[in-house]
């Protein structure tokens, strides 16, 4: 499968400067930053969590984890959780499972980025498959997305 069409038309409509990447299959944002042979810290991922009713759509770094704790706190929620996957299938038709790009706003889905990711000049995503990204300006993103920048996330556990 190749990058999602719809965020394609988008970003050609808005006349911003992106890269397609292809790359070898990745499952995660780790290795989705390993195949590009960058840090993790500028691929950005995306992660779907349902908080009092609503869907909403998270962005980090890659090795970083939502944390919950956090995220109750800024979004000021009582109960949030990961999305299933068939929330996923149901939310983002057109893409494959688990390569949802940070373009919630074409869903419909508030996005927030945690501020980490925000510091980025640029940032790499994945954009509908397993096997192409997309990097460009976080900047650019921010403008086209208008997404709040909180701190929800915290380092992984290894």
């Amino acid at each position: 499968m190749t990058i999602s069409r719809k965020l394609k038309d988008y970003l050609d409509s808005q006349g911003i400067s992106y890269e397609v990447l292809s790359h070898k299959v990745a499952y995660t944002a780790q290795e989705t930053a390993a195949a590009q042979d960058v840090t993790g810290w500028k691929v950005a991922k995306s992660v779907v969590c349902y908080c009092d009713g609503k869907f909403v759509l998270l962005v980090l770094q890659a090795p970083n984890v939502v944390d919950f704790k956090l995220l109750k706190q800024e979004l000021g929620c009582q109960e949030t959780r990961l999305a299933h996957e068939q929330e996923m299938e149901q939310l983002f038709p057109e893409v494959e499972l688990g390569a949802e790009s940070p373009f919630g706003n074409l869903y419909d889905l508030p996005v927030y980025v945690d501020k980490g990711l925000a510091e980025m000049g640029e940032i790499i995503f994945n954009a509908g498959s397993h096997t192409e990204s997309i990097r460009m300006r976080f900047d650019d993103y921010k403008k086209l997305v208008n997404p709040k920048i909180i701190e929800i996330s915290k380092m992984a556990k290894v």
